[in-house]
């Protein structure tokens, strides 16, 4: 897909993925409507960018409405929706608040489908556009302390997947993009900075260039950085294998 001039909405981009793939969306030639909950950082992201900032909180179903038609009152036609807004919790699942699990729910995952529903139909209508969801590799392994997290992102995936198959012939693309840790203030948001020397992060940067090649080429899914997708492949081929590694060295 060209993105010269295309009209895309990103969420969660008031920082770390969101940000940076707004960027570099702007540096191909796209027009933006960026969505987010900090105000400031919008709007001072919009200038950088010549787009339109969206204050809205996404586990809201009117504020999924209120974001598209914003978006398209700005960019007209909305060829590219880049879902990347979400949060994390860490600690013991016994633990967890129901609130936080209601929250991880709507914002990682219902909000993702909502907004695909509103702009699947016109997307399929005009014959063109993309969808890109941004989930994790905890989706594609599960994660210890962060079992909730690591199933809204696996559900997104396989929504992602499901969605694919739908449109394959509408001449809308479909791309999930899952990171591994990526240094963002992702983690201390969630109250337990990321403290192993290994694997080493990411930057937010690179995640973006992934997601710009996956809407360029229509990509169906990508991990980044790309050594983890070996991991991903260990667990769906030698789980036993993958959980006894994980004992070891998590």
């Amino acid at each position: 897909m060209n993105l010269n001039g295309a009209g895309v909405l990103v969420t969660g981009a008031s920082s770390g993925i969101g940000l940076a793939t707004a960027r570099a969306l702007f540096s191909k030639g796209a027009r933006l409507a960026v969505a987010g909950r900090d105000r400031q950082r919008l709007a001072d992201l919009a200038a950088e960018v010549g787009g339109t900032a969206i204050v809205a909180d996404l586990t809201a179903d009117e504020s999924i409405t209120r974001c598209v038609d914003e978006a398209a009152n700005h960019l007209g036609a909305i060829d590219i929706l880049v879902n990347n807004a979400g949060v994390g919790w860490t600690g013991a699942f016994a633990h967890m608040p129901a609130i936080d699990i209601d929250h991880l729910i709507r914002l990682n995952l219902r909000a993702a489908i909502l907004l695909a529903r509103e702009l699947t139909p016109p997307m399929i209508a005009r014959g063109r556009g993309h969808i890109v969801n941004v989930a994790s590799i905890a989706g594609h392994l599960g994660v210890g302390g962060e079992a909730v997290y690591s199933a809204t992102k696996a559900a997104l995936i396989n929504f992602s997947e499901g969605l694919r198959q739908e449109v394959a012939d509408s001449g809308v693309g479909v791309a999930v993009v899952s990171p591994g840790v990526v240094a963002t203030e992702f983690f201390n948001r969630h109250g337990s900075p990321y403290l192993r020397s290994w694997p080493r992060p990411i930057t937010p940067e690179a995640v973006a260039d992934v997601i710009v090649r996956s809407i360029e080429t229509n990509r169906p899914e990508a991990i980044v950085p790309k050594w983890l997708g070996l991991v991903a492949r260990l667990k769906g081929s030698l789980p036993g294998v993958y959980r006894a590694l994980n004992r070891r060295f998590g």
